[in-house]
């Protein structure tokens, strides 16, 4: 890999995680020559990284006036909710296809070893980060790499949403739900080959957060623009 590569896909690194995270509000605009000087870079490879994020749904690019940062409204997060569905649905059947008994009995082990962390006293961040390397494993038991990747995308632009619905439950805005028992059932399903009733139980299990985006969307503004809100 070439210097010049390597410095793009550095940049390329650095602007999605602000991406994911926000760092540029929604809706905004992207100042190329301050991200340069912020980054201390160039704008050849700015731009070439931010073309990137654009093709992978983070950022948009309007003609005549440059990159904007995505929109955060519910019903560009509902479509992304939509897509897991059909994404982790299809992963789950695949699964029942194709992987061993070895390799779900070691996913089955792998979740009762950190349930304990998955509770109220976790931190979100850490929650956060064990769901979705349980769905991403289960999604890699398909044997289909696309859909991990295609995963992985969809975690990276929900995930801002996702961290402040996990916290509006820890704080008793909305009601606990218990994601190891979700988890359990899609692996017991998985286990008897059922892809009928693993597919059913992914479905549910998703689209029980997915009903709270609204108010989850609502949060996240207050918390981007009223940081103590």
């Amino acid at each position: 890999m070439s210097t010049a590569e390597s410095n793009v896909d550095r940049l390329y690194e650095t602007l999605r995680r602000m991406a994911a995270d926000f760092a540029f509000k929604p809706d905004a605009r992207i100042n190329e020559s301050a991200l340069a000087a912020q980054l201390h870079a160039s704008r050849t490879p700015i731009r070439e990284a931010l073309n990137r994020l654009v093709a992978e749904g983070f950022l948009t690019f309007r003609s005549g006036r440059g990159f904007f940062c995505r929109p955060l409204d519910p019903a560009r997060v509902l479509d992304l909710y939509q897509a897991r569905v059909a994404i982790e649905c299809e992963a789950v059947r695949l699964a029942c296809a194709h992987a061993t008994t070895t390799q779900i009995e070691e996913l089955r082990n792998w979740l009762d070893m950190i349930a304990p962390d998955y509770g109220p006293q976790t931190d979100v961040a850490r929650m956060l980060e064990l769901d979705e390397d349980f769905h991403r494993r289960l999604t890699a038991l398909s044997g289909n790499a696309e859909l991990i990747r295609l995963l992985d995308n969809l975690n990276d632009r929900i995930r801002y949403v996702r961290m402040i619905d996990l916290r509006r439950m820890q704080s008793g805005a909305v009601p606990q739900r218990d994601p190891v028992a979700a988890h359990r059932r899609i692996l017991d399903s998985l286990a008897s080959r059922n892809a009928d009733a693993a597919a059913s139980s992914m479905r549910k299990h998703i689209e029980r957060r997915r009903d709270e985006v609204t108010e989850a969307v609502r949060a996240a503004y207050a918390q981007l623009y009223v940081p103590d809100a």
